[in-house]
């Protein structure tokens, strides 16, 4: 060895990296194992990052360079583990967090909680939700810990890297916004979506996505039913049709039964002028019968079309569960009401 070099080793350590924990620095993948790379970002000690740590390991390489994230712990060989993904992690959400204003809404995930409020990262951001913040609804805050949660900025220091933000304020503006479109959007007919939320004798009551609504009982089913829950369960979400609106007053009516045709006026169209059916007379009037036929279509038998003679009454023509063949002598418009001859 030349006796003219000298090694100073203290400045050689004064020029190795101080590596920190939580802090980025940009390396080179110097070797590839089974169960991870060695990864160089200078100093004397290199640092690993395990295999799972990648999406795509099969695709790395020798003199591969990215950035990485120091865990602040070491392998049993002594290196530093750092992550790549993490890395890129807080870089795109620093980068996330760099873009908000005042008012700009964002998703996150709850890392912490105290008795002020939740917690989390954005980034090299440190983010709080106060309590009053957060949602009436729930008592223990600890039951966000781990969710994704929105948000909206209400201050940002870009200099102390600080959010507030408010997840409460979003869902008011959130809900006053669905609010405006559903009435403006609103028309009978209309379908929508929504579950039950109560159950009364007469009806249910139904939450449309954040508007109250009502269903009545008759409103159910073409059937008659002596209780809501012949058709609907608590807590199910159904589809509806709005029956009724009062946009002034804020109200709604929907229906459940007026997503599929009237059985009864499905059966009276079915019928046709040149057939001759089979019915029964399930009820006598003073002027004339009501037939119904085996496919339920249900009409009247007027008198004058039972008999030529106009001296004779109904009831001396047919009686109450007779049987009788009838032809279809006319039909409304809107096929509700249909009138029958007797053959």
């Amino acid at each position: 060895m030349d006796e003219n070099i000298k090694f100073d080793l203290n400045a050689i350590e004064q020029t190795l990296a101080n590596y920190k924990k939580n802090s980025i620095y940009e390396g080179v993948v110097v070797a590839i194992r089974d169960d991870g790379v060695i990864f160089n970002i200078g100093g004397k000690s290199d640092a690993f990052i395990r295999r799972d740590d990648f999406s795509n390991y099969e695709e790395v390489k020798i003199g591969d360079r990215f950035k990485a994230l120091v865990l602040g712990t070491k392998t049993e060989e002594g290196m530093i583990e750092v992550s790549k993904a993490e890395a890129e992690e807080l870089i795109q959400g620093s980068i996330k967090a760099d873009a908000l204003k005042v008012g700009s809404t964002f998703t996150f995930f709850v890392s912490g909680y105290n008795e002020a409020g939740l917690t989390s990262k954005l980034g090299e951001y440190k983010l709080f939700i106060p309590k009053d913040q957060v949602d009436a609804k729930v008592n223990h805050l600890g039951y966000y810990k781990n969710k994704q949660l929105e948000a909206i900025v209400l201050e940002k220091n870009n200099e102390t890297k600080n959010i507030i933000a408010s997840v409460k304020l979003l869902k008011e503006q959130i809900k006053e916004n669905a609010e405006t479109l559903f009435w403006s959007a609103a028309f009978n007919g209309k379908k929508v979506s929504g579950k039950i939320v109560k159950i009364m004798p007469y009806g249910a009551f139904v939450d449309l996505d954040g508007i109250d609504a009502f269903v009545h009982i008759s409103d159910l089913s073409y059937r008659r039913i002596k209780s809501p829950e012949e058709v609907i369960t608590l807590g199910e979400t159904y589809e509806f049709r709005i029956v009724k609106l009062d946009k002034d007053n804020k109200k709604v009516s929907v229906g459940l039964k007026q997503n599929n045709e009237d059985p009864r006026i499905a059966a009276i169209k079915s019928l046709k002028l040149s057939e001759v059916y089979e019915g029964e007379v399930i009820k006598i009037l003073a002027f004339g019968a009501i037939i119904q036929l085996e496919n339920g279509a249900e009409g009247l038998l007027h008198v004058s079309d039972a008999t030529e003679k106009n001296d004779r009454r109904i009831y001396e023509i047919v009686k109450l569960g007779d049987k009788v063949k009838v032809g279809v002598k006319s039909v409304s418009d809107d096929n509700t009401r249909v009138n029958f001859r007797l053959f």
